[in-house]
């Protein structure tokens, strides 16, 4: 609550844009004078590291950040950017919801003309935000004809909230139903079929807004989710309960040990290079009252995946050391419906939408399109 009072203070811009005058100056004075270390960015400027390097612990922050990356993205050297649909229809937004909190969210809609045969709304993964990667998934999902959703949690990305805290898991699934059910409520949206996308930690978040709303949704679309943390990427069990305590002390400090994911997650190395574009994610040390949650939240979805009745898709990489592609698989036999597919994709790591070789990305791509056609 302290975090969320504090944010309450802080005035800041309602939309993401360019950065304010002087911000990046600002922040190359504070980098050269040693308050943060330079990003490596590899090709970009000096104006954009040092934008980079600035503090992301609140909104108005990242959202100047954002803004001076925004042109830089279509240039990069991916796939997802390079060969992303044209004439695709976006909208981004800020809306403030019954908690008080401003959440931003975003729109891609199919091409004029071409009729939508559903709506299909996007639960990002840890640290991340809907407007790098995501996009040119979004993109190639819009084109072949469905309106995709997505949002930033509270704390993520453009939303309010201190960066990479998650105070309760349950509380922020709460924040995505709310958003979800007034995009559902429009009427270009009313009358389609809805389905759930949860990636990474958004699996969790995706099942948890199906264990609360069973009967709302078409189907959920899961991608190596989060239902389990793998050991790997686990401390002890004596270092968990020693943490545990301490986030009742100290719920926003940065204190959980982990390993850098970044090579877990990423088969392609140069793929991996360009997450650092990536500059609003969260990915200093995790919070720890946002990794007991996350240990907490797994828990509970596991001790549930028998109520999980809604038509189902799993998509994981064989070879993921993130989330346990054996917990998957777990999923898929525990899940109380008959329509449900599992799809193991030999040799990929995490980041099976992004961090793949090209060919395998656009699979990933199809695998998810395919099943949509089959169910509207």
């Amino acid at each position: 609550m302290a975090a969320i009072s504090q944010l309450q203070r802080i005035a800041g811009p309602r939309h993401a844009g360019a950065p304010r005058p002087g911000a990046v100056r600002r922040a190359s004075v504070a980098v050269a004078a040693g308050k943060a270390p330079l990003p490596r960015l590899e090709g970009a400027s000096e104006e954009l590291r040092a934008a980079a390097a600035q503090s992301l612990d609140w909104a108005p922050a990242r959202r100047r950040v954002r803004g001076a990356f925004a042109p830089v993205l279509p240039t990069l050297d991916h796939c997802l950017f390079k060969m992303a649909p044209k004439g695709i229809q976006m909208e981004e937004n800020f809306e403030t919801n019954s908690k008080g909190v401003e959440i931003f969210w975003k729109s891609w809609l199919p091409r004029e003309g071409t009729p939508t045969k559903a709506a299909l709304f996007f639960c990002h993964g840890y640290g991340d935000t809907c407007t790098f990667f995501f996009e040119g998934v979004a993109k190639r999902i819009a084109a072949a004809g469905y309106a995709v959703y997505a949002m930033d949690y509270p704390g993520f990305g453009l939303s309010y909230g201190l960066h990479g805290y998650i105070a309760s898991f349950d509380g922020m699934v709460d924040h995505v139903i709310e958003q979800y059910a007034r995009i559902r409520g429009r009427k270009d949206v009313q009358g389609l079929p809805h389905f759930l996308l949860g990636q990474s930690m958004g699996g969790a978040v995706a099942l948890k807004v199906h264990l609360k709303q069973p009967k709302e949704w078409d189907g959920v679309l899961l991608v190596a989710p989060m239902c389990k943390i793998s050991e790997d990427v686990t401390p002890p069990a004596l270092v968990l309960k020693a943490l545990s305590i301490l986030s009742c002390l100290l719920p926003e400090a940065k204190l959980f040990p982990q390993k850098d994911i970044g090579d877990l997650g990423f088969r392609d190395p140069v793929k991996r290079k360009l997450c650092e574009y990536n500059a609003i994610s969260y990915n200093d040390q995790m919070r720890l009252r946002t990794a007991v949650e996350l240990l907490k939240a797994t828990k509970d979805i596991e001790s549930q995946l028998e109520k999980i009745s809604s038509p189902l898709l799993i998509l994981h990489g064989a070879a993921d050391q993130v989330t346990d592609p054996h917990v998957s698989q777990f999923l898929y036999e525990k899940a109380n419906t008959k329509d449900k597919t599992l799809k193991l994709y030999e040799g990929a790591y995490h980041s099976i939408l992004e961090g793949e070789p090209d060919d395998r990305i656009s699979t990933a791509i199809k695998d998810i399109i395919s099943w949509l056609d089959s169910h509207c």
